[in-house]
């Protein structure tokens, strides 16, 4: 779970840098000093965890299944960003709705971003005893506003075609939905398995599929017919 859970916040840090490459410098360095500010502010309440509360978090079903559905609705909105940027490199024409949409979702920079960079914060914490909390959070805040424009400098020079990009955007983002639907199931099944066979059902099933295969089998050879 725990690994699952490292390889979502992983995939998370990617997709934010990856999504950087497509805005100017100037929104980089804003989005860049947000982040930063929010982790150079958010220490106080950083300091309050604990590796057990963590722990507890990831343990908790309903906790789990609320942040499944944040997760989605980024996923969904960054998905829909590739596709609109899809679709107006193959249009022509475009209307003013059209590119008001694709710019709202260029502007959405992720709200998963924030919830990592809050337990990076927090595992900093755990790792650095002995140093004042707030060394620590300003210390890391100046990492964050260094790395994400280096990092998205760094990703556009290996990665230079746009097209490239936006595929591995969006097939990341699928990833992410995959990870999320396990993380979320976290060793729990939906039904509970049985040891008989009820075969009343199961001649039921197999006779309704032998009658959709003959139905379908004979309306194919009436089409070919006419």
């Amino acid at each position: 779970m725990e690994t699952v859970v490292l390889v979502i916040i992983l995939l998370v840090c990617f997709n934010f840098v990856l999504k950087q490459t497509y805005r100017k410098l100037w929104m980089v360095g804003a989005i860049s000093l947000l982040c930063a500010l929010f982790v150079a502010f958010a220490w106080p309440w950083a300091i309050e965890q604990s590796k057990s509360q963590i722990q507890d978090w990831l343990n908790n079903p309903q906790l789990m299944l609320d942040t499944a559905v944040v997760l989605f609705i980024e996923v969904v909105i960054q998905m829909a960003y590739c596709l609109m940027a899809v679709h107006l490199m193959n249009t022509g024409k475009v209307r003013r709705r059209t590119l008001f949409i694709y710019k709202l979702l260029r502007w959405f920079p992720g709200l998963l971003i924030f919830p990592v960079l809050f337990h990076i914060e927090t595992q900093c914490m755990f790792w650095l005893t002995g140093m004042e909390f707030s060394t620590v959070a300003y210390g890391l805040a100046a990492i964050v506003f260094v790395a994400i424009p280096l990092f998205t400098w760094a990703i556009k020079w290996l990665i230079p075609e746009k097209e490239l990009r936006l595929e591995i955007f969006f097939l990341s983002n699928a990833l992410i939905a995959i990870l999320g639907i396990i993380a979320t199931v976290n060793g729990r099944t939906a039904v509970a398995g049985i040891s008989e066979v009820n075969w009343a059902a199961l001649a039921c099933m197999a006779g309704l599929t032998l009658l959709c295969a003959i139905v379908g089998f004979i309306l194919y050879r009436m089409k070919k017919m006419k």
